[in-house]
């Protein structure tokens, strides 16, 4: 009785994710009622909609009041927008969509941010009043919502799954669900609920109407995505992260400099696994249930320029800002009203959040030295509005990640690289060079460029950047001797990164034959490799589990 009252309470150190085994006999239950019920269709969608209600109420507690709340109204939202009457009412209906949505986000995810930075600032001394929770205690009973603001686990990624929603409505792309839980089951659909990929409405939705699939090549497939999923977060990400990572970047000052730069590099690794494992079992889950989410991730770190990185690294996000954002916006060929606007907020934005006066001359003289360019290169009109647009859309999309002044600058440096980078693939003689060695230089200084900027992702304190890259330059110690005690204390790991990054850096073909020699074996067999891959997974990492990374975002 005990247990069955743990399955179906909301307990913080219990969440269903992959990489717990709950989630596991969580999803074999799902299955077993999935069989029977899959071929109607309605029936498919309420269960499957109840089941994500349930699988995000173990993950967020009361927090699925909101997700409830929010699909209601975004319901009726989509309904409007498709409305008869014509294209400003529909276009009414969606700016009020927009809003609400963008407003919710910002209130849970951002209020303490813009707060703490607005007191600093102006030298106030406002609290943040979680009304919310003071609405929720009156009804539901003192002490039901925590008083404090907590961020709902995956707001960023059903709040922009909303917006998709009622944008491809709006564009034609989609009709508005008649059946409501057809659009609920969208929105909850539990693989990619709290971490996504980020599914477009236009992408998913058809799926729902279609007959469940699934041959012995997909099931094979499926299978092998999980497995790779769980070794990769288990194996890479969980291990690697406790016993090398944190230690370093918890303490730095506790080791020579190379380390910590050995660290950051581990942390690209870190990363990675974490979240393409994630999204390895979403599509593999996903798939045995006859639905096909699209690949996030496509070997990032073989990429050869910044922008090349961009287009391999969550895909579905990237894809979700160039079509949401940076087109609406003007892409690279015109500017907007959008554009000016965007651009004066996020200017005084990076100054309110940083003070920095200097930031003010920066601008003017940037602002002078486009407008020489301007008046002097009719061709730098259509490179001025680009690189606007991918500054704003990068830094859009680091603080999508967090209400941090480190995620700002994460974004803003990653869209600085990118401005640079399509000027100078113009002149470099290497960007059209096939030559191995060329390559391999790219691919080197690709991720070094990357692993830099991640330590403003991983660091949370403004100061905390400078202070590590600080006690790196001035403690760098690099002697046979030192490196001699650092191998020892942590060889494993540094076999477990070189396993990481060569496993990513072979070949994709030789990758795809993996997977077709597993998938040509007998099911026995095949289960038989699943059940004891997993299995010594579980053992050999059974008291180093940690949340996923993404889960903050």
């Amino acid at each position: 009785m005990h247990r069955i009252n743990e399955l179906f309470s909301w307990q913080t150190q219990d969440s269903l994710v992959f990489n717990r085994l709950d989630f596991w006999l969580f999803f074999l239950a799902v299955m077993m009622v999935f069989v029977v019920i899959h071929q109607r269709f309605v029936l498919r969608s309420i269960f499957l909609t109840g089941v994500s209600l349930f699988f995000y109420f173990k993950t967020s507690g009361n927090f699925v009041l909101l997700l409830a709340a929010m699909l209601a109204i975004n319901y009726l939202l989509g309904l409007g927008v498709q409305h008869k009457e014509g294209t400003k009412f529909n276009r009414m209906w969606l700016i009020v969509g927009l809003v609400l949505n963008l407003l919710g986000l910002f209130y849970f995810k951002y209020a303490y941010f813009f707060t703490d930075a607005f007191n600093a600032q102006f030298g106030t001394d406002y609290n943040v009043v979680n009304q919310f929770a003071v609405l929720g205690n009156q009804w539901f009973g003192k002490g039901s919502f925590v008083d404090k603001i907590l961020v709902p686990v995956g707001v960023s990624f059903f709040t922009f799954h909303n917006i998709s929603y009622l944008v491809d409505i709006f564009r034609k792309e989609i009709n508005a669900s008649k059946n409501f839980f057809d659009y609920a089951f969208y929105v909850t659909y539990f693989p990619h609920l709290i971490l996504g990929p980020i599914v477009r409405a236009r992408d998913f939705i058809p799926q729902i109407y279609k007959p469940f699939e699934l041959n012995k090549l997909e099931f094979s497939r499926a299978l092998w995505m999980i497995g790779k999923g769980l070794f990769k977060k288990l194996i890479l990400a969980d291990y690697i992260a406790v016993h090398f990572i944190d230690k370093v970047l918890d303490a730095p000052e506790s080791y020579p400099g190379f380390v910590g730069v050995l660290a950051m590099f581990g942390y690209s690794l870190q990363i990675y696994a974490d979240f393409s494992g994630y999204t390895d079992m979403a599509i593999g889950v996903s798939r045995l249930m006859g639905f096909s989410l699209l690949e996030n991730f496509n070997s990032p770190y073989k990429s050869v320029s910044v922008a090349d990185f961009w287009r391999r690294w969550h895909k579905s996000l990237g894809a979700w800002l160039r079509d949401y954002l940076y087109i609406p916006l003007g892409g690279n060929k015109k500017g907007s009203l959008g554009t000016v606007i965007m651009t004066v907020v996020i200017l005084g934005f990076l100054f309110f959040i940083t003070g920095w006066v200097e930031l003010w001359y920066i601008y003017s003289g940037l602002l002078l030295v486009y407008l020489l360019l301007w008046q002097l290169w009719p061709a730098f009109k259509t490179f001025a509005v680009r690189d606007l647009n991918l500054l704003i859309t990068m830094i859009v999309g680091g603080l999508w990640h967090g209400a941090s002044q480190n995620f700002v600058i994460w974004g803003a440096m990653n869209g600085a690289a990118l401005v640079l980078y399509n000027y100078w693939r113009r002149l470099s003689p290497y960007e059209n060079n096939p030559t191995w060695l060329i390559r391999a230089w790219r691919i080197f200084f690709t991720l070094s460029f990357i692993t830099f900027t991640r330590i403003w992702f991983r660091l949370p304190s403004p100061e905390q950047p400078f202070a590590y890259l600080s006690h790196v330059y001035s403690h760098f110690d690099w002697s046979l001797t030192v490196w001699w005690k650092v191998w020892y204390n942590f060889q494993t790991v540094f076999w477990l990164i070189l396993l990481g990054f060569v496993t990513h850096w072979l070949p994709q073909k030789w990758k795809d034959q993996t997977v077709m020699v597993f998938a040509k074996c007998p099911l026995p067999l095949q289960a038989l490799i699943f059940a004891f891959s997993v299995f010594i997974m579980y053992q050999a990492v059974s008291e180093t589990f940690k949340a996923f990374v993404y889960f903050q975002f």
